[in-house]
C-alpha cells in the first residue's frame, strides 16, 4: 500500500511485550514498567491476525521487538507462524542477546532470517551501567549463539551517546573485522527523559566518520543506514541518523505496540487501536494508519523532544 506521500509501506515492526530483563537508560525507567493486564495486551492470535492483515496490504517484512521479545514465552511460536503467512518474505528480530543462548537455534529453525543485537559498549562496567543490570559476558554468549545458529545476517546496534561511548567508536566498528557482523551506530533519540543525558549526549553520525577516515562508502542494502566498510572487514559499518539527517521521505514502515496500537510514525502521538478487532477490521485500521503517516517526524534534538508519548520499550525498538 502507498501512503499520501508516495511511500510504499512494506515493513511492519511489532512489539510483543513492554517488559525487558534489562533497564537501558535511554529506553525505560530503572524500576521497569508497570505490568498491564494480560487481557489488555495483544494475544498470539491477534498478533498473527495483524500480520495477515498487513500482508494483505503489501507488507513483506516483519520485525519482532519489545521491550525484550525473548522474555515472551511464546516468541518462537509467534515467529514460526508469522514466517508461514502468505506474502511475508522476511521475519527478523531485535534483542539484547542475553537470552539467545537457548533460543537462537529454535528461532532460526522457526524462520527468523536476521537478528539485530543491542551493544552500546565493550566495557563490562559501562555495560552494567547503561543496562542497569546486564552483564557483557551474557551478551557475548548470545552473539556466539546467533553466529552459530546460521542467521542470514547479524547486526549489532549501538546507540551513539556523547560522554559515554564516543571514545569506543573505533573498537566497536572494528568488531566488523573480528566477526561476520554489521555494526550500526544509531543517533540517540530524545524520547525517554530520565535525566541521564544532557545536550552533549546527542551526537551526529558524522562523529563516526571523523574517527574512522578509512571507512569506504558501499551501496545501500535497502535499509535506512548509510553503509561503509573498513579494510578487510567481514561486515559493514552503518550510520543511522534520525536526528541530524532524517530519512522520513523513504520511510516504509508502520509499528504495532504490544497493547495493540498502530503508530503511523514513531515520533508522533497518533495511535489507532486494533486490539479486539476482527482481521477484516484490522485491514481497515492498517489502511487508516498508513493514510495518516506524516511527511516527517518533526525536529528532534535535546531541545525538541519526541512527541511519541511513550518510552521506546512501550513502542518497540
Amino acid at each position: 500500500m502507498v501512503d499520501r506521500f508516495s511511500r510504499e509501506i512494506t515493513y511492519l515492526r511489532i512489539s510483543v511485550t513492554e517488559l525487558c530483563n534489562l533497564r537501558c537508560r535511554y529506553c525505560m525507567p530503572a524500576c521497569g514498567v508497570k505490568k498491564k493486564r494480560h487481557a489488555d495486551m495483544m494475544s498470539e492470535e491477534e498478533i498473527l491476525s495483524a500480520v495477515r492483515a498487513a500482508a494483505s496490504l503489501g507488507v513483506r517484512k516483519v520485525r519482532f521487538t519489545g521491550g525484550e521479545p525473548l522474555v515472551k514465552r511464546n516468541i518462537v511460536s509467534i515467529c514460526r507462524r508469522a514466517a508461514a503467512v502468505d506474502g511475508i518474505d522476511e521475519v527478523c528480530l531485535t534483542t539484547n542477546a542475553t537470552l539467545l543462548p537457548d533460543l537462537a537455534l529454535p528461532l532460526r529453525e522457526a524462520g527468523v532470517r536476521r537478528v539485530n543485537l543491542s551493544l552500546d559498549t565493550l566495557d563490562a562496567d559501562k555495560y552494567a551501567y547503561i543496562t542497569r543490570r546486564g552483564r557483557l559476558a551474557d551478551f557475548y554468549r548470545g552473539l556466539e549463539a546467533a553466529l552459530s545458529a546460521g542467521f542470514e545476517k547479524v547486526k549489532l546496534n549501538t546507540v551513539l551517546i556523547g560522554g559515554f561511548n564516543d571514545d569506543e567508536i573505533v573498537p566497536l566498528a572494528q568488531l566488523t573485522q573480528r566477526y561476520p557482523v554489521d555494526v550500526r551506530f544509531i543517533e540517540l533519540m530524545p524520547m525517554y527523559d530520565g535525566g541521564d543525558f544532557g545536550p552533549e549526549a546527542f551526537l551526529p553520525r558524522d562523529r563516526v566518520l571523523e574517527q574512522l577516515p578509512q571507512l569506504e562508502r558501499v551501496p545501500a542494502d535497502g535499509g535506512v543506514a548509510q553503509l561503509y566498510r573498513l579494510p578487510g572487514a567481514h561486515g559493514c559499518v552503518g550510520l543511522i541518523s534520525p536526528v541530524s539527517d532524517h530519512f522520513c521521505a523513504d520511510c516504509n514502515r508502520i509499528r504495532l505496540t504490544a497493547d495493540g496500537k498502530l503508530k503511523p510514525c514513531l515520533h508522533a502521538p497518533d495511535e489507532i487501536s486494533i486490539k479486539g478487532c476482527s482481521e477484516a477490521e484490522m485491514v481497515e485500521k492498517f489502511r487508516l494508519a498508513i493514510e495518516r503517516k506524516p511527511p516527517w517526524h518533526g525536529e528532534l534534538s535535546a531541545e525538541h523532544r519526541s512527541h511519541a508519548g511513550r518510552n521506546m520499550n512501550e513502542i518497540g525498538g
